[in-house]
């Protein structure tokens, strides 16, 4: 029985000592792997704690992380910086009520304008000059310098003034024919007279638009945007990615009349009419407005390849307007206008800046595709 117990001893012995041999081994390990692996410093290290700085090592100048800073530029930063400075306010006077005493009574008008040549032409819209006198613009960099008014257009709403003094900078006039829905446009101008040289962008939202202009006429094919435009960004430019000019903002509709409220609803005039008309007004100081009576659309090669149209350049008519010159020569809806006189149009001669080349009276040759065949019609250009 001695020998039994002697035995069952030795047995809980051993036991006892594989238990506490695999808690050893454990622990052990354990703070092994610790000592492997150990936590980052950035893990554990609180503000104040007295750590084991070989178990805890402090971050040296070659283990921080250094943040640069970095100079961010888009491609909108790099068209406004380079059309920016060529952007003004346009400021004048007008008269208002007679004063009480018998004097006159003015009160400040204001929009925007951008310089077009460097000797100080700069566009602005009709109605930003319209019975104002004694005009002013406001530069960039905050000078005012005198300005008077060259020559204005009310039916395109354009207006030409000339800074006497050599232009800070001007912008170049894009093509506005060759505009698609959704490209990118930024904005610049100075909404409600005091925010000079604002900049909202936003994309081309359409293009042909033709507007009420709530003074007795259509103002037609304009450019549409939902770049954000206020009272006073009229008469700034609406440019391109490329920095160049292809509109001047003119209006902004808020609703229908009807109680409906719209919001990015922008127009503004496109680059090749500002281009014809300006050109006529610092040329001869007025603007005369042939007149076909024709509703078109410009065709481009996207176009044509959109629609399978017999031609890759000219004009879409759309419609023809009663009792016009081209409803008595004979011009039909869906014809497509090809040439003017002896000009072809394409990109480098769009159709209104070779139509505004002629005069009201002038007796015009105009090339046509209709059905696929070309045919010419003589007509003599309206007046407007």
């Amino acid at each position: 029985m001695d020998m039994t117990l002697t035995k069952r001893n030795f047995i809980i012995l051993i036991l006892i000592v594989s238990v506490i041999s695999s808690l050893g081994g454990g622990l052990v390990g354990g703070l092994l792997i610790s000592r492997t692996q150990r936590p980052s410093y950035e893990e554990v290290q609180e503000p104040g704690d007295d750590l084991d700085s070989e178990l805890f090592p402090i971050a040296s100048e070659e283990n921080t992380l250094v943040v640069d800073d970095t100079d961010i530029e888009t491609t909108i930063t790099g068209v406004v910086q380079q059309v920016g400075p060529a952007v003004v306010t346009v400021l004048g006077n007008v008269d208002v009520d007679p004063a009480a005493n018998g004097g006159r009574s003015t009160a400040e008008v204001s929009g925007s304008g951008v310089f077009i040549t460097n000797d100080g032409y700069l566009i602005t819209n009709e109605h930003v000059v319209d019975g104002a006198r004694d005009f002013q613009v406001i530069l960039q960099d905050g000078q005012v310098k005198e300005a008077a008014l060259i020559g204005s257009d009310v039916f395109s709403d354009l207006a030409v003034l000339k800074m006497n003094d050599p232009a800070p900078a001007f912008a170049a006039l894009g093509n506005s024919d060759m505009l698609d829905p959704g490209e990118t446009v930024v904005a610049i101008g100075s909404p409600l007279g005091m925010f000079m040289n604002s900049v909202t962008s936003g994309v081309v939202s359409g293009v042909g638009r033709s507007i009420d202009s709530g003074r007795g006429y259509v103002i037609e094919d304009l450019i549409q945007t939902d770049a954000a435009i206020n009272q006073g960004n009229s008469g700034g430019p609406l440019v391109n990615l490329a920095g160049e000019v292809i509109g001047i903002n003119n209006l902004v509709v808020r609703g229908s009349g009807r109680g409906t409220v719209a919001e990015g609803l922008g127009f503004a005039i496109p680059s090749n009419t500002v281009q014809a008309v300006t050109n006529q007004i610092i040329a001869t100081g007025d603007f005369l407005r042939p007149y076909l009576g024709v509703n078109w659309q410009p065709i481009t090669p996207s176009i044509s390849r959109m629609y399978n149209l017999p031609t890759d350049w000219g004009v879409y008519v759309f419609g023809v307007q009663p009792d016009g010159p081209a409803e008595g020569a004979g011009i039909l809806e869906n014809d497509i206008i090809t040439r003017v006189g002896e000009i072809e149009l394409g990109a480098e001669n769009p159709f209104i800046n070779v139509l505004f080349q002629y005069q009201p009276g002038d007796n015009l040759q105009i090339g046509l595709l209709r059905d696929g065949e070309e045919i010419t019609i003589e007509l003599i250009a309206g007046g407007s």
